[in-house]
């Protein structure tokens, strides 16, 4: 019954895979908790239960250990879908999952990275002169030039990119496609990748139309794109810790903060909301109060 649901959730729903993975997880730590309290079947599962399945979420004493509230809301969110589609296809009487909530998650204002530290990391790619380097360029040149997901970075192909129009053309969650600006530093790096770093790298592999290439020829993965990042901010010397959505989240601030319009930050973002992408201008606001706070002569008490 979980597999029928993870079928539906990427059919009906078109959720990424790395989501469905997460789900697939997490449904299989749900049947694991039922299976211990010898509840057989989901439709002898009650709202009692799924409660303290949910409650379970956040004590140590559990094999999987204490989840941020975060990460036990969505493994909540997974067994309410979970149930939802149970009763929807007449797999089970009721939903006992509906009265019960998952944990309430504070709202955390998105850390980015001021502009001379991106800067600085854009300039620590390694070695230009290596096929390595002017990857790991092009790479985080289009990360922050875009404001992509890594894994939209990653699923790139050759022809996804059009050097004339300067944009290139990513497929996010669900399957959309948008199509992005691609600025100057951007263009340029990936264009250097192309002519002298690409060719080089695709020696080792057996063929393939991705854009970015690891060491063997074969597709960059989103852990070596988290590597590359990570490499480079150490070399950098940041103290903070980077992500790929560190330049995505960098990105979007930047945006904001020289003025660009919300919806339009939210079409480049791809979000499906604009209340996703006004958190954005939460984080500007609170730059304004620190200034604040720091300059002005009547700020503090």
């Amino acid at each position: 019954m979980i597999e029928g649901y993870l079928d539906h959730v990427i059919i009906e729903r078109g959720l990424s895979q790395n989501t469905v993975s997460a789900y697939r997880r997490d449904l299989r730590r749900y049947a694991d908790w039922c299976q211990k309290r010898r509840i057989a079947r989901a439709g002898d599962v009650t709202e009692n239960d799924v409660a303290d399945f949910s409650a379970s979420l956040r004590r140590p004493q559990e094999s999987w250990g204490p989840l941020t509230a975060s990460s036990a809301a969505r493994v909540v969110v997974a067994v309410r879908g979970f149930h939802r589609f149970a009763a929807a296809e007449g797999f089970t009487v009721v939903d006992p999952s509906t009265n019960v909530q998952p944990p309430s998650i504070g709202r955390r204002l998105p850390k980015a990275l001021n502009y001379s530290d991106v800067e600085r990391l854009l300039a620590a790619c390694g070695d230009l002169e290596s096929a390595a380097g002017l990857r790991d360029r092009a790479l985080l040149e289009l990360l922050y030039g875009t404001g992509a997901r890594v894994t939209e970075a990653v699923s790139l192909d050759v022809d996804d990119v059009d050097l004339t129009s300067l944009t290139v053309t990513v497929v996010g969650k669900g399957d959309h496609q948008r199509r992005l600006p691609l600025g100057g530093y951007a263009s340029r790096a990936i264009d250097e990748y192309l002519v002298r770093g690409r060719p080089t790298l695709a020696i080792s592999g057996r063929g393939t139309a991705r854009m970015f290439l690891n060491l063997r020829g074969a597709p960059l993965s989103r852990q070596s794109a988290w590597g590359v990042i990570r490499d480079a901010a150490e070399r950098a010397g940041i103290a903070t810790s980077v992500s790929p959505h560190s330049l995505r989240h960098s990105f979007a601030t930047h945006l904001i903060e020289r003025g660009a319009d919300v919806r339009v930050v939210q079409e480049l973002l791809g979000h499906a909301s604009v209340t996703t992408t006004q958190i954005y201008t939460l984080v500007t606001q609170e730059t304004l109060k620190e200034v604040y706070a720091a300059s002005h002569p009547r700020a503090l008490r």
